[in-house]
């Protein structure tokens, strides 16, 4: 499966270039933020790059001002900034002096939280621009592809690996990298051992409801430890929180978030499925389904809200979609023939939905009710990017 996959945020990059003086590509590390800037070099011109994890590049910035003077006509690519944040204050320096559009594009593995210096420093200068591991329309969005994304999960040199003992030792890797490295060049002083517990704790839990006080029993920490553990992972990329709708009704409604691990690869691996079959005999397989629909569906819907539903009596919705007026019900089933249940009717008369969304592993869209259709993740994001 090796080979190269064009990624769908090249055109908004460029696009942001021409409309801001500084773009952020932000994403966990090795989702191939590095790769889609080297792909800009066949259409941008004068491309400097500056990998800020190298010595010999560090060395160009022992002054900064000098550097972007001498490349004051150049689109200066700095990668991982989180190692030198010391640079944002300089950034809006040079950009308010040169007076240009696309005059750095910056690439970094933490979130804009963790990078507060620059939304700060270089507020109405710069673009935030969130990349992902693959999505499925960044494959062929052929079924084979869709499982094997399923299994091996999106980040490039797994999913393109020669082979999925290849791809499995690759994202092993990856988790000891993430814990050992990683979490404490952001400056994060925790011991590896407990936001690994967390995580593969959190593994077990994907798609369930956050319970702090519970993680942190487990772990032999306090509840208020959990949610920064949490936040860590959430703002490195790794886990999603989705939060609660909390409409207007006269209902006890739940108030904790559910948690995914965003990444279907690094799930298997954390909960040690090696294999697609293993995962079809995992008590995860239908949640893992939930969390890799609800990644892609909110990644590439970037300009709708998205919440899940869920009453004390037992109502409850999967994915709510929101933008303006608008609200869609989106239910994730794992099943070709799948069925709903009574608290998920319950729950569409409780928010006056009339449109919903069944989003199972079929090839061809069918309805199976008035105004409720059954489809591939692929031809559901299709239909609403049409509406």
């Amino acid at each position: 499966m090796q080979g190269t996959v064009k990624r769908k945020l090249t055109k908004l990059v460029l696009e942001d270039l021409d409309t801001f003086p500084c773009v952020a590509i932000l994403g966990p590390r090795q989702c191939g933020k590095s790769t889609l800037a080297a792909m800009l070099k066949e259409t941008v011109k004068n491309i400097v790059y500056i990998d800020l994890e190298n010595p010999a590049d560090l060395r160009k910035l022992d002054d900064p001002l000098l550097f972007f003077e001498h490349n004051t006509d150049k689109l200066v690519c700095l990668d991982e900034i989180q190692r030198k944040p010391e640079l944002f204050p300089v950034l809006r320096s040079v950009f308010d002096k040169n007076k240009r559009k696309g005059q750095a594009l910056i690439l970094g593995s933490a979130s804009r939280e963790l990078l507060r210096q620059s939304s700060e420093s270089l507020a109405g200068r710069i673009s935030y621009i969130e990349l992902t591991p693959f999505l499925l329309s960044e494959t062929d969005g052929s079924r084979k592809n869709l499982f094997s994304l399923w299994n091996r999960g999106g980040f490039p040199d797994s999913y393109l690996a020669k082979n999925d003992d290849a791809s499995l030792r690759w994202r092993r890797n990856f988790i000891r990298t993430f814990l050992e490295r990683d979490i404490p060049q952001l400056g994060i002083t925790i011991p590896s051992r407990n936001i690994e517990f967390l995580w593969r704790m959190l593994a077990h839990s994907h798609g369930q409801l956050v319970n702090a006080s519970s993680l942190g029993e487990s772990i032999g920490v306090s509840h208020h430890t959990v949610k920064n553990y949490l936040s860590i992972l959430e703002q490195t990329f790794m886990v999603r929180l989705l939060k609660p709708c909390q409409a207007n009704l006269k209902k006890r409604l739940v108030k904790s978030p559910k948690v995914y691990i965003r990444d279907s690869g690094i799930l298997n691996s954390l909960l040690e499925i090696d294999s697609y079959d293993d995962l079809m005999g995992h008590p995860v397989f239908g949640s893992s389904w939930e969390g890799l629909t609800i990644e892609n569906i909110l990644t590439e819907l970037y300009d709708w809200r998205g919440y899940f539903y869920r009453s004390s009596s037992g109502s409850e919705i999967d994915l709510v979609l929101e933008k303006g007026r608008k609200r869609i019900a989106v239910e994730c089933k794992v099943s070709t023939a799948p069925e709903l249940s009574k608290g998920f009717y319950n729950a569409l008369k409780d928010l006056q939905i009339t449109e919903t969304r069944i989003i199972a592993p079929v090839e061809t869209p069918y309805a199976i009710g008035k105004s409720i259709t059954v489809s591939g993740i692929s031809d559901f994001i299709k239909e609403i990017r049409k509406s």
